[in-house]
């Protein structure tokens, strides 16, 4: 296979009279470095042993299925050949599609609006192949108030979720079946609410369709005792003919703060009857203490997952839809072992009995803790409180994993850190725990992506650095490869461009611990001179900044124009380093984490060519948290710049299920929250000068954080920082062009700071 040694590099600087420019903030914009990559969907058509079957949007926004049977030889069919379309005289765009099965009808979305992260609500349509012809998801009746709507896998059926209640459309039958009656704004069916739409799904669905369509499993989250946060808007819903601001009342759960009480319904297709199993646990989770994380389909059976608020103990819960009952078969606490935490994972992979793979019953795949590195373990029975077999095992981890498991041959593929923690290869192994090997080329430095058809036997394998992006499509089973990306045109357009240089190292802080670093590099460097250094931080709990994807970055631009260098410091608290690394921030998030920022820039300022006056730190979200609690715990000795966007403050302020997985609560671990937050703001006094942004209408970190900073500085007469408020703006700071204009303030700002305008 096709290592990264043979993908198209980053230019080097070649002496071929090119006059080469510096990477200019407005073309990366523009998106002129964006890597094109092909994004498809894999279809299963319910044909036995068929596989390689996809579907993708073209450029002109029609929808193409193809199928990759013969991989060198693909075929494709146009399912929807238009990109809009007009109805009852009014033009419609389409914006999402969804095949169902059979290929026959297609479902839809128009004019969609933005509701949180993941979320959106929009007008839904049913197409139809063979005559063309468009009707409304609900038969005379056309809403833009659609949050959500889903084909079962059998057809014909598509649950959808209207002003927060489930309802059922049988197509062939023109007929909607409305399942509950009491959704409102405190109760959600068939879609989360914002806490677990933000940290629990990452999504907007919260229905599971049984594989045979005869059964639809839904959360029910009942938000009544869930605290409101509320929003002014000032210019996004503006209120016609008002002079005063619209306010949206979310709800919202702070740490500390009651949780939505969520339980796991079923509805009975053949009966349209709606039932809650009951759960056999002596030791049942309370209401106001369970987080249901994830939902599976095992054949007939469905697994799901449940933590308590604070993420410490785990219950693997198996139900049986047709008795309507279910039991705790696995439990596992965590609190008096390494000190950390359950992360919310959506990866447990279902194993269907096979005879003639001598697997006898059902089990499942799921990532276990093996010696302090998240590793992945077989399950048979389903109801097995142990594993089967170990599948992996070492001082490496597996990521999001498995990414697929083929039947037929008992493979399971899976994306690891086994070769290096800033790189992810493609692994195998036989789930009776034989053939390990690698299946992406790991001589050679990667980063890599996988995306597999739905019976394994193809995958669209995306490489994503260090060098340029390419991909390519492989059969597995027949051993052909071809290439479907790669951007040759980025490689050539890079030649004209001073790319700079990336090295990654790691390095020893606080005498034996490890950390990972990467240093951007001006594309002539000279290390006679002395650098001014910006490091760019994020630091959350789990996370990764130091990767060898390749990416032409913000910090890419600083290095290139500014004639400066960009450090990332992977600190403790971050991933793929094992539990130990991680848990140690656990309830005093932001100590550890400044400090490797700290001890790490002290090592840079010694280095010959960096100009220790001018260490500057930035980040966004958690990684603005991180530069405030930085600048606050060095107090001005090694860093003299700062510059925060959407940052936490207090952790009282965020979210309760992220919140208390790291701090457990407020009120078991006060004194924790207390130090966690920016609290010492005389200490930024000793900073030179650092700036703050946020938008007023950020949903996820809200602007009380930046207002209840400010309050400090006031009362403490920190005058030393700069400040700017972008209305309306969400937590991706994108209202009414706010996004150039962050990029620009923060562009001007440091190149200000490093020109010596904000020394004492």
């Amino acid at each position: 296979m096709r290592g990264g040694d043979e993908a198209p590099a980053v230019p080097p600087e070649i002496d071929d009279g090119t006059v080469k420019v510096p990477i200019q903030l407005n073309d990366w914009m523009r998106g002129e470095f964006s890597v094109s990559r092909s994004s498809i969907d894999w279809l299963d058509d319910g044909i036995e042993g068929h596989d390689g079957l996809y579907a993708e949007r073209d450029a002109s926004g029609r929808l193409i299925v193809g199928d990759y049977s013969r991989v060198t030889t693909p075929e494709t069919t146009v399912l929807v050949d238009v990109s809009e379309f007009e109805y009852k005289g009014v033009k419609h765009t389409i914006s999402m599609s969804w095949p169902g099965k059979g290929l026959e009808k297609v479902l839809l979305m128009t004019d969609s609006t933005k509701n949180w992260r993941h979320s959106y609500y929009g007008e839904y349509w049913i197409y139809d192949v063979s005559s063309q012809k468009i009707e409304p998801l609900i038969p005379d009746l056309l809403t833009p108030d659609v949050r959500l709507a889903e084909w079962s896998p059998m057809g014909d059926v598509i649950a959808f979720v209207l002003e927060n209640n489930l309802y059922i459309r049988n197509v062939s039958q023109q007929t909607v079946t409305q399942i509950t009656t009491d959704g409102d704004k405190d109760t959600f069916y068939g879609i989360p609410d914002w806490v677990y739409e933000e940290e629990v799904f990452s999504g907007n669905s919260a229905l599971w369709w049984s594989a045979n369509g005869k059964y639809l499993a839904f959360l029910r989250s009942n938000d009544s005792s869930v605290p409101e946060y509320s929003i002014p808007y000032f210019e996004n819903y503006p209120i016609e003919n008002s002079s005063y601001p619209e306010i949206v009342d979310l709800k919202y759960p702070k740490a500390g703060y009651d949780n939505p009480i969520v339980e796991l319904m079923f509805l009975d297709l053949t009966s349209y009857e709606v039932f809650l199993p009951e759960i056999d646990d002596p030791r049942n989770l309370k209401d106001d203490d369970r987080l249901i994380t994830e939902v599976v389909w095992t054949g007939e059976k469905v697994l799901m997952r449940q933590t308590n608020r604070e993420s410490d103990l785990l219950k693997i819960v198996l139900i049986d839809p047709l008795y309507r009952n279910g039991s705790v078969v696995r439990e596992e606490d965590v609190s008096g072992k390494d000190g950390g935490w359950f992360e919310v994972s959506h990866d447990t992979t279902y194993i269907p009995s096979n005879v003639s793979q001598s697997r006898s019953e059902d089990g499942y795949i799921d990532t276990v803790i093996i010696d302090g590195y998240n590793h992945l373990a077989y399950f048979s029975p389903l109801d097995a409180p142990s594993p089967k077999q170990i599948l992996t095992s070492g001082p490496w981890e597996v990521v999001d994993a498995p990414s697929a498991v083929d039947f037929t041959t008992g493979t399971v593929y899976f994306l690891a850190t086994k070769k290096d923690p800033t790189e992810r290869h493609l692994y195998a192994v036989q789930l009776d725990g034989t053939n390990f090997h690698s299946v992406s080329n790991t001589k050679e430095a990667g980063y890599y992506g996988v995306s597999f058809s739905t019976g394994a036997g193809y995958l669209l394998l995306s490489y994503n650095g260090p060098n340029v992006p390419y991909q390519t499509l492989l059969s597995l089973r027949e051993g052909t490869e071809v290439t479907i990306q790669d951007n040759a045109k980025l490689a050539a357009k890079l030649q004209t461009y001073k790319v700079p240089e990336t090295v990654w190292e790691q390095v020893t802080v606080d005498g034996d611990v490890v950390v990972n670093t990467l240093e951007i590099r001006p594309s002539d460097f000279n290390p006679e001179k002395k650098y001014p250094v910006l490091f760019h931080v994020y630091g959350g709990p789990g996370s990764q900044t130091v990767d060898k994807r390749f990416t032409i970055s913000f910090e890419a631009h600083i290095a290139s124009q500014l004639d400066a260098i960009v450090v990332s410091v992977d600190g403790r608290g971050t991933g793929f380093m094992g539990r130990k690394f991680r848990a140690v921030v656990r309830d005093q998030l932001g100590y550890w984490e400044a400090r490797d920022q700290i001890l790490a820039a002290q090592q840079w300022s010694k280095k010959s060519y960096v100009d220790p006056s001018r260490i500057a730190i930035w980040g966004w979200s958690y990684g603005g948290y991180m530069t405030l609690k930085t600048l606050e715990q060095d107090g001005g000795k090694t860093f003299s710049y700062g510059m925060a966007v959407a940052p936490v403050t207090d952790w009282r302020f965020y979210d309760s299920i992220y919140t208390e997985r790291y701090m457990h609560t407020p009120q078991h671990n006060g004194d924790g929250y207390d130090g966690s937050a920016i609290k010492n703001v005389t200490a930024l006094k000793g900073a030179s000068r650092f700036l703050v942004m946020h938008g007023t209408g950020d949903d996820n970190v809200h602007f009380q954080n930046t207002l209840a900073l400010i309050d400090k500085f006031d009362l403490q007469q920190v005058e030393n920082y700069d400040m700017y408020v972008f209305p309306d703006s969400d937590h991706s700071i994108y209202f009414h062009n706010a996004n150039k204009i962050v990029y620009d303030r923060l562009d001007r700002w440091i190149e200000s700071a490093f020109a010596g305008a904000y020394a004492h």
